[in-house]
């Protein structure tokens, strides 16, 4: 994933948008970069790797020298950036957040006339925001340039620009799978994935971008460049999973709808007499636990902790992408309350169930501190596909994925023809999955949130959703 924050003023902006980026440091732990207009029209800018240390420890010492009126800063899970592009169209910073499917057929074809050139990064791979300001230099203009990006991109890019004028340009992507608002206050504007970021810097809420919509800020006024298209599909992983509880998205809370939709798993368990008897319910921290609030809440069981994380020395909720490092990373991470554990009977409620590495690791964990039981609820439907428009849940293959590797044990090539009724727990095939991954993984019992439950959680019209990761369709 990724995030970006930018404001322009007629005042200095520069602890603003150190302060409004470092609000977005959950949604990445690779890079980060800053990127200031000065008021003697020079861009300052500087980039650092964030893989080992948080994002306001590494720019802390470069705010002394960083002074404008308007700037752009991101936290990203992949290149460095933001980058400074000069070209025919001027000057110009440039932070983007998505995914660029067709990346190799793009640069081949930037390379046809043999007059162009990207500065590969190490791997030999185009830095993605390169890749894509090449594309806006193709235009006349740089909205003109950001239409025709978006027009080629295979995938999903949010783009975000600090102009030579100190005039900031945001683009949300093409279906609207990621958030961008923005917030005013007296001296000016800002920009934002996620409105809590603004709200603690004294900004109000001014606009949400629609789908496709390019704007322009100034100190004095946001203006639409480009109108929003009529078809969104933004990403439902934002309530579920990576969204920060104070967050709001197209009108509606992160934390609410997380409560909500406990709350229906609950109601939909009791319905159909599922629900076990145990001693406590619990989240998974740290996103589980609003989910598990509203699932106890609504089925009267005890809510508790039985283990808590230690953050201090990692308190950022990605962890390194090695997965070996992360698994260890887990499990240093949970401190177990014995007293809420030892000959309980406990049902505990995770955000998702992606790989199944570190729950494996859980409920071993559980075990081994003497609980009697362990159920486990995945606040969300299977994941069956890797999504092709964010960083979240992209890997290798599908087959990464807890249940698609679980199909496959269970019928081989001709399970994956049936993922909707695997999907759907009312079903042979369903049951027969949830038992599997059950024995795999050691829960008493194993239950998933269904497509309509977090659909009616998230409460916005369904086609406005995406929901590729669940269902594959687009």
């Amino acid at each position: 994933m990724g995030g970006f924050f930018g404001a322009v003023s007629r005042k200095d902006v520069v602890l603003d948008v150190f302060f409004g980026t470092d609000y977005h440091s959950h949604l990445g732990t690779k890079n980060a970069g800053m990127a200031i207009w000065s008021t003697d029209s020079r861009f300052q800018r500087q980039i650092h790797s964030i893989a080992n240390t948080p994002f306001r420890t590494k720019f802390e010492n470069d705010l002394q020298d960083f002074h404008g009126t308007s700037g752009i800063g991101c936290i990203s899970d992949s290149d460095p950036q933001p980058l400074l592009i000069r070209s025919h169209l001027g000057i110009y910073a440039i932070s983007t957040v998505g995914v660029v499917n067709n990346a190799e057929q793009l640069v081949e074809g930037y390379f046809e006339d043999h007059k162009h050139q990207f500065m590969a990064m190490s791997s030999g791979e185009v830095n993605t925001s390169e890749l894509v300001a090449a594309l806006i230099n193709e235009g006349e203009t740089l909205v003109d340039g950001i239409k025709k990006a978006m027009a080629l991109i295979q995938g999903s890019m949010t783009i975000l620009l600090l102009t030579e004028d100190g005039s900031i340009i945001a683009a949300r992507d093409t279906y609207g799978r990621l958030p961008v608002l923005v917030g005013k206050n007296d001296a000016g504007y800002c920009v934002s994935f996620e409105s809590f970021a603004y709200h603690k810097l004294g900004y109000e809420n001014a606009y949400e971008l629609g789908p496709g919509e390019i704007v322009k800020l100034t100190a004095d006024e946001c203006v639409s460049l480009s109108p929003a298209g009529d078809k969104m599909k933004i990403c439902g992983f934002l309530w579920t999973y990576y969204g920060y509880p104070n967050s709001n998205y197209e009108g509606r809370n992160v934390e609410i709808m997380r409560y909500d939709n406990g709350a229906i798993m609950a109601r939909e368990e009791m319905k159909a007499g599922t629900m076990p008897d145990v001693d406590f319910v619990a989240g998974v921290p740290d996103s589980g636990l609003p989910h598990a609030i509203g699932y106890a809440n609504q089925s009267h069981k005890p809510f508790a902790r039985p283990f808590v994380k230690y953050t201090p020395t990692w308190p950022r909720s990605f962890m390194p992408p090695n997965q070996s490092v992360r698994d260890q990373v887990a499990k240093m991470k949970q401190i177990p309350v014995p007293e809420l554990i030892k000959d309980k009977k406990l049902l505990f409620v995770d955000d998702s169930i992606v790989r199944g590495t570190q729950l494996q690791g859980t409920v071993d964990f559980l075990y081994e501190s003497g609980a009697k039981e362990v159920h486990m609820r995945s606040a969300c439907p299977p994941i069956m596909f890797s999504c092709k428009y964010l960083n979240f849940s992209r890997g290798n293959s599908d087959m990464d994925l807890i249940a698609r590797r679980t199909i496959q044990e269970i019928e081989g090539d001709e399970g994956q023809k049936h993922l909707d009724e695997y999907s759907d727990a009312t079903t042979e095939r369903g049951q027969c999955m949830l038992k599997t991954i059950c024995k795999k993984l050691g829960f008493d019992s194993l239950g998933y949130q269904s497509i309509d439950g977090v659909l009616e959680a998230i409460g916005l019209d369904r086609d406005k959703i995406c929901t590729y990761c669940w269902t594959g369709k687009e």
